[in-house]
């Protein structure tokens, strides 16, 4: 104790060095700060960046597809804009259920464009019905259709439910059940989810 009592008192700011620390804003801007001996803030600048994220971002592929029925796939725009994975999973027909997401193959595929907001006001129900006759045309051609959005997590899912509840006349909780074993990241934002389970199909 009386050791750590001497280096304490004999302690001296002279001894401490110039500190540089970079500093990370939630905006994403990049500070360096040079501190003097005290302690105090001597300068700041900004480092110039290409990125304006204030996190990660996750710049990976997602090809990852969900085979809900032979006819009947779930993916991302990723997916979707890979010529490798939709020839691989024999797709013909693509439901693009995303906005401001482009068709890249119109010479090669058959295309559908809904251009669904993910956000919890939209009514995705009322879209429902259009998207179904297109994938009931894909099927009836003797063809695969791949549904994306962007990230095939929210609205492409949802409209995969309710087609599964539609078409076949499943319970929400059966059809999500299902097109989650096909694609687990499925997550339909908290108004999809709340009108899918509130959803009273017509009979056909």
């Amino acid at each position: 104790m009386h050791s750590l009592m001497q280096e304490i008192q004999g302690f001296s700011k002279g001894r401490l060095k110039e500190q540089t620390t970079c500093v990370t804003t939630v905006t994403g801007r990049k500070l360096l700060e040079k501190r003097r001996e005290d302690g105090e803030v001597m300068q700041v600048e900004e480092l110039d960046q290409e990125s304006t994220c204030g996190f990660v971002e996750d710049t990976s592929l997602d090809l990852q597809v969900g085979v809900v029925r032979h006819f009947l796939l779930l993916g991302s725009q990723d997916a979707a804009h890979d010529m490798d994975t939709l020839q691989r999973h024999k797709v013909t027909h693509v439901l693009n259920v995303a906005f401001g997401v482009n068709n890249l193959f119109p010479d090669q595929l058959a295309y559908k464009t809904v251009n669904i907001l993910d956000v919890p006001d939209t009514d995705v129900t009322s879209h429902l019905g259009e998207c179904q006759r297109f994938i009931d045309r894909a099927q009836e051609e003797g063809g695969t259709v791949l549904v994306h959005c962007n990230a095939g997590v929210s609205r492409a899912s949802s409209i995969v439910i309710g087609y599964l509840m539609t078409k076949e006349g499943l319970q929400f909780d059966d059809a999500y059940r299902q097109v989650k074993q096909a694609r687990p990241s499925i997550c339909p934002n908290p108004g999809f989810y709340r009108q899918l389970q509130n959803y009273k199909p017509r009979e056909n």
